[in-house]
């Protein structure tokens, strides 16, 4: 519904590019004015955003950019915590180096944008949070270990979040996308050996046959940070063509 987030603010994490910028310019859309946090903020250089720049691993410099993200918005309504990273290979494939810089940004550093954005989130009257989940924190994928592990922790930190802040009229909300079109799957696709070949897999193993889009799940992503949606929390919408539920038959062979 075009219009509901009038007079509402919000900050994107990881919001330069991919998913996220798609959720900002969704909630501009939609008319909040809209932050995104990112390293590199030059790619959203011209539209109609406030940029700001962090690491999601450093607390201090979220800090920083939160309160500046507040401070030219006006106040906080909404949080999208998005920023985050993959990783490829089975436990046996990845080092303690890996494992520490994944879950660092993908669990640790959603705790630190919430944890500095909750004063301006508590002084709001439609305060939410949405955090990007995965279809890898419910289903089992190959050569996903460290990255699922990250998605199953950011899963578990959504429901306590939700508990731990539903009293203060803070809503915390979760969306699982099924593989998506985005610039991390592009590099990966970039780097098979049969590139065409891969991503025919990727797209066969979602019941809808494609790769999720960016706007799907922005979409899905404004349904939870809406106003309109004051009774919606501690929940996670699967935007993954049917991935995580679905046990389709395969097509009967034609007939010879």
């Amino acid at each position: 519904m075009s219009g509901e987030f009038d007079g509402l603010t919000a900050l994107v994490t990881g919001g330069a590019s991919g998913i996220g910028l798609a959720v900002a310019r969704t909630l501009v859309a939609r008319g909040a004015r809209v932050a995104v946090l990112d390293r590199d903020v030059t790619p959203v250089a011209g539209e109609d955003l406030v940029a700001v720049t962090a690491d999601v691993t450093d607390s201090s410099a979220v800090e920083a950019a939160v309160a500046s993200a507040v401070e030219q918005l006006g106040g906080l309504d909404v949080l999208v915590n998005n920023a985050g990273v993959g990783a490829a290979g089975s436990v046996a494939d990845a080092s303690d180096e890996e494992w520490h810089r994944v879950l660092d940004v993908n669990v640790v550093g959603t705790a630190r944008v919430s944890r500095a954005a909750l004063p301006a989130l508590r002084a709001s009257s439609h305060a939410a949070i949405v955090n990007t989940c995965s279809i890898a924190s419910t289903a089992g994928l190959p050569q996903r270990a460290v990255y699922s592990a990250s998605k199953g922790a950011l899963l578990s930190l959504t429901l306590a979040m939700a508990a731990d802040h539903l009293h203060e009229g803070i809503r915390v909300t979760a969306v699982a996308p099924g593989t998506a079109d985005t610039p991390w799957v592009q590099r990966l696709l970039g780097a098979a050996e049969d590139p065409a070949g891969e991503r025919a897999a990727l797209e066969a193993r979602q019941p809808h046959g494609r790769l999720v889009s960016a706007d799907e799940v922005a979409h899905a992503v404004a349904f939870l940070a809406s106003p309109l949606s004051a009774s919606t929390t501690g929940t996670v919408v699967a935007v993954d063509g049917g991935m995580d539920r679905l046990r389709l038959r395969p097509p009967a062979p034609e007939a010879s």
